[in-house]
């Protein structure tokens, strides 16, 4: 196995380990903190950046041994049908071998690259479906009052901005607040404008003396 090949092994053997840690049942707490780690680090920014770039040569590679293995067939083919039409071109034994040692190779090349390819893309969506999981259960908790890692100084605002929702119900009951107190305001000073109203009316029809 030439260098390149053997590097997209081991990256397809990353690749797995990094799904069987996704997959692994974790306190709600622990992979919160871990998702907003994977978030929020620069260093992950930059990693994610080069492995994209390694996965379009990856996709170029995985183009070229399908290549490899078609011509290999189309070889092997064209000997087949020279043994059985009687042709003067045979395969001798070592030949034959060759041939089927390219065949193997390639395939092998093939299947290596295409399924580190399609791992990588069941690895983003698993990440993006964890981290709506994470924002709905943020966001259940939050509607029923139990904040989410209360007085441990965590939170998945940069993942969710789903504590959001407790601090918008917080400002609204301190209108409705506002507002109750407002209207008692208004109640109070028309009695006040009523009374007086009642006492000015009063004291204008009183009748003057000597009339």
């Amino acid at each position: 196995m030439t260098l390149y090949y053997s590097l997209v092994f081991l990256l397809l053997v990353a690749e797995m380990v990094i799904f069987l840690a996704l997959i692994v049942p974790l306190p709600f707490t622990w992979r919160r903190k871990l998702f907003t780690f994977i978030s929020e680090s620069p260093l992950v920014a930059k990693l994610q950046y080069g492995m994209k770039i390694t996965f379009i040569f990856i996709l170029i590679l995985f183009i070229d041994s399908v290549n490899r293995v078609y011509r290999v067939q189309v070889e092997l083919s064209a000997f087949s049908k020279n043994e059985r039409g009687g042709g003067a071109t045979v395969m001798g034994g070592s030949e034959r071998m060759e041939v089927q040692a390219r065949k193997f190779y390639s395939q092998r090349n093939m299947y290596l690259c295409g399924f580190t390819l399609f791992l990588s893309l069941i690895l983003n969506r698993t990440y993006v479906m964890i981290l709506d999981v994470l924002r709905l259960e943020e966001e259940v908790k939050n509607l029923k009052g139990e904040p989410a890692g209360k007085g441990k100084g965590s939170s998945l605002k940069n993942i969710g901005g789903a504590g959001e929702v407790g601090r918008l119900k917080e400002e609204l009951a301190s209108k409705d607040r506002d507002m109750e107190n407002l209207k008692k305001q208004v109640e109070n000073m028309q009695k006040e404008y009523n009374r007086m109203g009642d006492q000015v009316s009063g004291s204008g029809s009183t009748p003057k003396k000597g009339q």
